[in-house]
């Protein structure tokens, strides 16, 4: 069997938080969806069975919770911290896909979310 791409992945994480421009943002706060996408080789974890040979999505959780938590004007200020954090923490991954979506955003108009990606490999 040939691996071309292993793939550990948190889809929808909630998270509240105090970013924004607008005074009201940092006062008011709003809801914050994240999505992580992490490549790594971790087919040792195929026979070991043992979460030292695999990617932790539970720390790269607290981590993306952990950063949420500080204020930011801008949802790509928050996405840096969070990567940075993240490559630091797990030198094994090849690749990185991070979604920081706020929702309900203060655009003028109603609008589900407004969001940022950013991809690193």
């Amino acid at each position: 069997m040939e691996i071309r791409k292993q793939t550990i992945s948190l889809e929808g994480l909630k998270c509240f938080g105090f970013h924004g421009v607008l005074p009201q943002e940092v006062v008011v706060g709003a809801w914050y969806c994240v999505d992580l996408r992490m490549e790594a080789d971790v087919r040792k974890a195929f026979e070991s069975d043992s979460l030292n040979d695999t990617l932790d999505y539970g720390k790269a959780a607290k981590i993306i919770r952990e950063e949420m938590e500080i204020p930011s004007k801008l949802i790509e200020h928050v996405a840096g911290r969070i990567l940075e954090r993240l490559k630091a923490t797990f030198p094994s991954v090849t690749g990185i896909t991070l979604t920081v979506a706020k929702e309900n955003p203060p655009v003028g108009c109603q609008c589900g979310a407004a969001s940022y990606t950013v991809s690193v490999s």
